[in-house]
């Protein structure tokens, strides 16, 4: 896509077997955004979704990697836009908020905008997603900052230096999770606007998985979490080694002062070996935040070369 000397829009649509939902979904933002280009990023799909893109109007490009965090790497990295924004082709996001979220993104100079989901029917949002939403929600936020209240959200709009300094590691619908940490991480600008969130229609189902993706989820945050606070994670098993170490090692010091003998050795040792083993976790804390710390900045700089919105 070229950019135009406006502000260029491209509407990208990850999608897997949604020929039922898709042709609706490119129709709908054909008419919220009129002058923006609406690309569908198929997935190997076996059934019609790329006939039915095509047929509406959309421009298609096939992603032979399974899984969505492989699609949105191939999106951001394809893709020349001003703005990009991000939508799931279910059919469930409202395709009348788009141009609110643009502008939002425009006028108050942000990175990031998420439609975070506001339910209108009981059956939209199924029980286990819900409940797991809120919890790895609330653990991302407890670990790097509390600004979003919908984490999973699929219908998102992006600057364009946040698209090409996103470096994406995931390659499934964890991605989610990495978009908001590199937000946090970096202390983009970023806002939340609630829209309205639907049920599929018959016939079609969801690709989540509540207990196996909720699970790679839950992984995926671990892993952030040692590797873009590894100082705080490392010192959390320093001080559970430290204090199981001192714990059995009270025994001992009282047995020692009473009677000058240390009769357990075997205990004696492990409890050495658990308080070297926290030094060393410690130490592999401080040096590895160091290198967090350069990993950062450089990401940082890599962020600000690349013009805000509303600058050329």
């Amino acid at each position: 896509m070229k950019r135009s000397t406006g502000v260029g829009v491209a509407v990208l649509v990850p999608c897997y077997n949604e020929a039922k939902t898709i042709g609706k979904v490119v129709r709908d933002f054909r008419r919220a955004l009129p002058k923006a280009e609406i690309l569908v990023f198929d997935n190997r799909s076996s059934d019609a979704t790329v006939s039915e893109a095509l047929a509406a109007g959309a421009s298609v490009r096939k992603v032979s990697q399974r899984g969505k965090g492989n699609v949105v790497r191939r999106m951001f990295a394809d893709v020349e836009a001003d703005v990009y924004l991000m939508v799931d082709g279910d059919g469930t996001y409202d395709a009348t908020a788009a141009s609110e979220l643009v502008n939002r993104l425009m006028e108050d100079g942000l990175d990031m905008v998420v439609g975070s989901r506001v339910d209108e029917h009981p059956d939209a949002y199924r029980p286990g997603h819900r409940f797991g939403n809120v919890l790895l929600t609330r653990t991302v936020a407890l670990l790097f900052g509390d600004t979003f209240s919908d984490m999973l959200s699929g219908y998102r709009v992006f600057s364009r230096r946040y698209a090409k300094s996103f470096p994406a590691a995931a390659t499934g619908f964890e991605i989610e999770t990495e978009l908001t940490v590199h937000a946090l991480q970096l202390h983009m600008p970023v806002a939340e606007l609630p829209t309205r969130y639907g049920s599929r229609p018959d016939g079609s189902m969801s690709k989540l998985s509540t207990w196996r993706d909720g699970g790679r989820i839950l992984f995926t945050i671990g892993r952030l979490f040692k590797n873009e606070r590894p100082l705080m994670f490392f010192s959390l098993g320093f001080a559970a080694s430290s204090v199981l170490s001192i714990a059995l090692a009270i025994p001992l010091f009282d047995e020692y002062l009473r009677t000058g003998l240390v009769p357990r050795f075997p205990t004696a040792i492990l409890c050495t070996g658990l308080m070297l083993l926290g030094m060393i976790l410690l130490a592999c804390g401080l040096i590895l935040d160091t290198v967090t710390r350069g990993r950062i900045e450089a990401k940082r700089l890599a962020y600000l070369a690349v013009p805000g919105p509303g600058r050329s």
